[in-house]
Parts: C-alpha cells; structure tokens; sequence
C-alpha cells in the first residue's frame, strides 16, 4: 500500500487538494491521509469549505493558527515532523504557495519523502512577495513537479529542475470550479445579495503589499469607492482586511463598497460568475476569471499566472485611485452586458486531477 500525505493550510488549498484526493480513490493501492495545517481557520467557513468540496474532514488538525511568517513556519514544520514520524508516508502532496506548503516541503525533504507540488513553477519575479519566495523552495525540493501553463515549465528549466521531474498537467483549480459550477449557479448567492446579473463589481483584497499599510491600501479604496458610485461594488472582506481598516482607520473610505464576511465556495463562485467585473489581488481568481470568461482587474504590478493575461480575461492594473476606475469604467463599458467568449488555456479541461493522480500511483 502507497500511503500519500495531503497538506492543506490555507482557503484555497481546499480548491486545489479536493481534485486530487478524488482522482486517487481510483487507485485502491494508495491510502491517503489529510493533513490540515490550520494556517487558516474558521470553524463555520471551514466546515463549508469540506462539504460543499466534499472533501474527507482532516485526518489531524495541527491548528497552528497566525503569527509571523517565520513563526507560523516553525509551528508548521515542528507539528508536521511528528505527523510524518508517526505516519510514515510515502510521498506528501503540497499545493500552492503559501507558509504551509514551504514547512511542510522542508520537513518532508529532509525527512527522504517524495514531495509532490502541485501548481510548480508560477513566478512573479518579485522577492518583495513572501509567496515568491516559498514557491522557488518548494520547487526546489519538489520530486515531482506539476504545472498549470507551459510558462511554468520553462520557469523550472531555467532553474536547473530536470526535465523528468517537471509534468505539464493542467490547472486543477479549473477542476474543481467545472465540477461545481452548475450546482454554483444553482443557488440563489444573486438574489440573497440582491444584485442583477453583469450589473455589479467583486472585489477581494488579502495580499499584505496592498492591505499591511494605509499608504497602499488608502488609494485602492478610494478607486473602489468611485466605482460604487457607478455599479454596486460587494466586497467579501478577508480578515487581516477587515482587521487593517479597522486599524488604519480607513471605515470611512469604504463609500458605498458593501463589506460582508468571507463566502463559502459556492456562494462566491456564483458571485463571481455573473460579475460584470471582478477586482482583485489573487493569482485563483485570475485563473477562474479566465475561465468564466469575466473582465478581471488584478490590482498588482505583476502575476505569477501569465497565461491569465495573453489567453484570459485578466490585466493588471496600477494601485492608483485614476487607475482603477479607468479600467473598471473601461472594462465594464466594452462588455456592454455582452459576456465574451470563455478562454480556456492548454489542458485547463477539468482533467488535471486525473493526470496528477496516474503519475502519483504510479512513481
């Protein structure tokens, strides 16, 4: 019996993790176990995260919880030394870029386990980003490398990754959105919220470049606070936002951006689906954005999912007040209620899982 490690520390790990463990119950050789780092965590979101997922509740919980990254690192890697010492797996499945994947990634190398990445050699070239940093190392210490966009194999390369490491297998975050679209677009996420179809703006905000300082945050504000002026702009607030608006004192820039609280998968899926526009710093959105085939601004100076930007939807857009409202104006004006053609980029067909899961059972 193969015995496979799954690690999930944040949100969208669920997203990435659920495709994977679903594709490998087709092998009965493998067992596999699911480790939650509780990097991320709140009880009520979490438990709707696994069940709209349908992901299995994690096997151990190390509820780590925040801190400072070096801090959430050490927390992560000493809790999970123990896991892999009591479990003893064969290989250990990391996903994405955030503390999580890095601790785990280093304890699992340096305990001789097959580490396996899954979304490998995305690269914004900017070292200003943590995220930057724990993909370059996780990477690194990779054995078995799967990529979303042919960019990314050319990443690895370039690093000296050898070739047979490196497997072009799709995007499974595409996986799951495609899986659960129509039970998405089933719900009533609109009519709760009361908004029209392609009438109104999302907006998601989480990466500490935009939101640790009231410099940077301020002007995003301001430009979304002109765009509720022309569209009702919902904006389902991430806790450290939430928390640095109350801190930097920033409530009375909101205008008439509405706050509420983070949504499950579902509910947000079926938001973002009927957007008219989405506004954002996350590199998922992008890529589901581009699959929805819905005008995405990214409010950062670069992406590590290029692929967004010459197949998609996506563009970036300066952190500047004028900036954001030109593209939002722009954007919302060229599609006119008129949703344009979904893209779908090479391999983005809801398959990946199922390739991962063959080389896996098969290493």
């Amino acid at each position: 019996m193969k015995r496979v490690l799954h690690v999930a520390g944040a949100r969208p790990n669920f997203m990435k993790i659920a495709p994977v463990m679903s594709a490998l119950r087709a092998y009965p050789q493998v067992s596999q176990t699911l480790i939650h780092t509780g990097q991320h965590y709140d009880e009520a979101l979490s438990k709707v995260f696994f069940d709209e997922l349908e992901l299995p509740r994690p096997d151990e919980d190390l509820g780590v919880g925040s801190g400072s990254h070096a801090e959430q690192t050490a927390k992560v890697m000493l809790a999970f030394e123990g896991v892999c010492l009591r479990r003893e797996p064969d290989a250990v499945v990391v996903v994405g870029d955030v503390n999580s994947t890095v601790a785990c990634s280093l304890v699992a190398a340096k305990l001789g386990i097959t580490l396996a990445h899954v979304e490998a050699g995305l690269r914004s070239f900017d070292w200003s980003m943590p995220e930057e940093i724990n993909r370059v190392v996780t990477d690194r210490l990779s054995d078995l490398l799967f990529t979303t966009e042919r960019s990314a194999n050319e990443n690895l390369l370039a690093e000296g990754t050898p070739a047979q490491r490196i497997h072009f297998v799709g995007n499974v975050m595409i996986d799951t959105l495609l899986a659960h679209r129509r039970r998405a677009a089933a719900g009533a996420a609109l009519e709760r919220f009361g908004l029209a179809a392609r009438r109104y703006a999302l907006v998601t905000l989480h990466r500490p470049s935009n939101v640790d300082s009231p410099q940077s945050l301020a002007p995003i504000l301001e430009g979304l606070a002109r765009v509720a002026a022309e569209m009702p702009v919902l904006f389902p607030a991430h806790p450290r936002t939430r928390q640095r608006l109350e801190t930097f004192g920033l409530q009375d820039r909101l205008g008439g951006i509405r706050v509420i609280d983070p949504l499950g998968y579902l509910d947000f899926l079926a938001l973002m689906a009927e957007a008219a526009i989405v506004l954002t710093d996350s590199g998922g959105i992008q890529e589901e954005t581009t699959v929805l085939g819905v005008p995405c601004l990214t409010l950062r100076p670069n992406t590590e999912r290029p692929v967004t930007l010459t197949e998609g939807t996506n563009q970036l857009v300066a952190l500047e007040a004028d900036a954001i409202v030109d593209a939002a104006s722009q954007a919302a004006r060229e599609r006119n209620g008129v949703r344009p053609p979904e893209r779908v980029p090479e391999l983005w067909d809801g398959s990946a899982a199922t390739r991962i899961a063959q080389i896996i059972a098969e290493a």
